[in-house]
């Protein structure tokens, strides 16, 4: 179960914050500001940040810079009041990985969440093997046998990130958030672009395919 700290000075929208992560299948620890957010992360293994901007003591901005400082890597989402570009930009300089404005929909957060785990997950699991392919990260290589291809930064995400969840569908809008990120210009016809182009590269491949699931989005499934 992934350990979610939530820094928020509204005891009331902290308590639902947590609640709704609860629910999610998520453990939520709690602080009230970066300060205490720090005596927390002494004791406790934590896998996400959710982090208000404007609190008491240690506000957002300084809790993120402290945590990347000292070298701290997991996934940082600011929540705030404030709506200014330039607040955002501070953000992610910082270190922040997303960002949303309050008021927040919970549900919207509880998708944020899993889309930052999940990049996490695979920015850390370098090596991937299915059947006889190996996908190697670091390099963005495909090998089969002697065989080694080197593919375009986002269709290896993208393929990367499918075949870490066999059988898992992910709507366009899911890979785009997990692939994309905050990059304008793009939408949900470069997924559709990007599985073209994946699924030219293999369609004879033995041990999986890219399958679409009718107003959903794609999976990976594996073949053996």
């Amino acid at each position: 179960m992934f350990n979610v700290l939530v820094v928020e000075d509204d005891g009331s929208l902290r308590k639902l914050m947590c609640a709704a992560l609860r629910q999610n299948g998520y453990n939520p620890l709690s602080a009230d500001n970066g300060e205490t957010a720090l005596d927390v992360l002494d004791t406790e293994q934590v896998d996400l940040v959710i982090a208000d901007i404007m609190m008491p003591v240690m506000d957002g901005f300084e809790l993120t810079e402290a945590l990347r400082s000292s070298g701290y890597n997991m996934p940082i989402l600011i929540v705030t009041a404030k709506m200014d570009f330039s607040d955002k930009q501070k953000g992610f300089m910082l270190g922040a990985d997303d960002y949303m404005v309050k008021p927040i929909d919970v549900g919207e957060m509880i998708l944020r969440v899993g889309a930052l785990l999940r990049r996490a997950q695979i920015a850390h699991e370098h090596m991937l093997t299915v059947g006889s392919v190996t996908l190697d990260y670091n390099a963005l290589a495909v090998r089969r046998g002697s065989e080694t291809e080197t593919l375009p930064k986002k269709e290896f995400y993208l393929l990367f990130m499918l075949l870490s969840y066999p059988d898992v569908i992910f709507t366009r809008r899911q890979l785009l958030d997990e692939i994309w990120g905050m990059e304008h210009d793009v939408d949900e016809r470069t997924v559709d672009v990007h599985i073209r182009r994946l699924r030219e590269r293999y369609e004879d491949n033995p041990d999986f395919e890219i399958v679409t699931v009718r107003g959903l989005g794609y999976k990976a499934v594996k073949k053996a």
